[in-house]
């Protein structure tokens, strides 16, 4: 009789630890949400569900507003987008040829989910799971937020604990700075965070992006074969339609293209070698809305939303191909598996650092 109460008592136990679990994932789910910081009538809303800006209002010259940041009416929606609306992507952004690589004799196979390649960091990357708030400051003269995520050894095949945190900060009005650290804890891994909204600075729902003129501070790209793996070599733009050394409309030589923009540039190194150097500067004549982004990062993915196709988002409005552009800085796709290209590979007890200057104007 006693082993059979010592056996239901377990049972009890099993069962009650259960219930718990899974009441506890239940309301870990239930605490996705959206956070908003403002500043004047430049205002960003930011969910945790992958660290992500959903919407991002600033005026135009006549000084109305408008939300210039594709995306959806829910947070339940962000939970199986494809599109990486928004998100901080990782552990490593873009793609790894072949989803592994080797370093110093170790042969890491990671997850796959673009053919046999990885993309973001896999199935479940960063942009996937829930973030923490680990401090909400709305009401501070620069109003902040800070995400953090701690990624375990083993996930999605990378190796090592991560501590990762991101801070989203309104320095002054219409500058958003991103700062994004990441502690590798006991393994050497490789990191690369990219930010990937998709603006279109006429608004979300104003059609496509092809009249936006763009400078863009990178005299070379990495490129890439049909998979849109790099090939290891670095070219320069000088007589291509990758060129926007000067200012040009995004849709003044796209043709010559067979999709569109999907391509890493090599940022130019500035004299003096600030910490932050300029990456691109792009500007709407109808709206008068301009963005001038600056980052700590060596390359930066010009992305023309080529994908995208019949997604509904807010206010039921359809996005297309060219709806948006993404300018997501990082380091060089598929490094691991390029020595010529700038290492990602963070040491234990090292932190990765990338920060990044978002400044509108109207």
């Amino acid at each position: 009789m006693a082993k059979f109460y010592q056996l239901l008592c377990l049972i009890l136990l099993y069962w009650s630890t259960t219930v718990l679990a899974s009441q506890a994932t239940k309301g870990s789910k239930e605490r996705v949400g959206i956070y908003q910081l403002s500043r004047g009538n430049f205002s960003v809303k930011f969910t945790n569900r992958g660290a992500a800006i959903v919407s991002l209002i600033l005026p135009d010259k006549s000084g109305k507003l408008a939300d210039v940041v594709l995306g959806f009416d829910s947070v339940k929606e962000y939970e199986n987008d494809t599109t990486y609306f928004g998100a901080i992507v990782g552990r490593v952004a873009n793609r790894i040829g072949g989803a592994q690589y080797t370093y110093n004799g170790t042969h890491y196979r990671l997850v796959a989910n673009e053919g046999k390649n990885m993309l973001h960091g896999g199935p479940k990357g960063f942009s996937k799971v829930l973030w923490k708030v680990d401090k909400h400051h709305p009401q501070d003269h620069s109003p902040y937020i800070i995400f953090t995520y701690n990624s375990f050894d083993g996930e999605e095949g990378f190796p090592g604990d991560l501590k990762v945190k991101v801070t989203y900060k309104l320095i002054d009005d219409n500058i958003l700075a991103v700062t994004m650290t990441a502690k590798a804890i006991n393994k050497a891994t490789p990191v690369n965070l990219a930010q990937h909204t998709y603006w279109n600075l006429g608004g979300h729902n104003s059609g496509t992006i092809l009249s936006h003129k763009i400078k863009i501070f990178g005299s070379y790209i990495t490129p890439v074969d049909k998979y849109l793996i790099p090939i290891g070599k670095i070219q320069s733009v000088k007589g291509t339609p990758y060129d926007f050394l000067q200012p040009h409309t995004i849709g003044s030589r796209i043709g010559q293209l067979s999709n569109g923009y999907d391509i890493n540039y090599f940022l130019d190194v500035e004299e003096g070698s600030p910490l932050l150097k300029h990456a691109a500067i792009v500007k709407d004549e109808a709206s008068g809305r301009g963005l001038e982004l600056l980052t700590s990062a060596p390359g930066m993915q010009f992305y023309t939303s080529n994908k995208l196709k019949d997604v509904k988002g807010k206010e039921g409005f359809v996005y297309g191909p060219h709806a948006a552009l993404c300018l997501e800085t990082q380091g060089f796709p598929d490094a691991v598996n390029h020595p010529n290209f700038p290492s990602i590979i963070i040491n234990a007890g090292e932190t990765y650092k990338h920060y990044m200057l978002y400044k509108f104007s109207t």
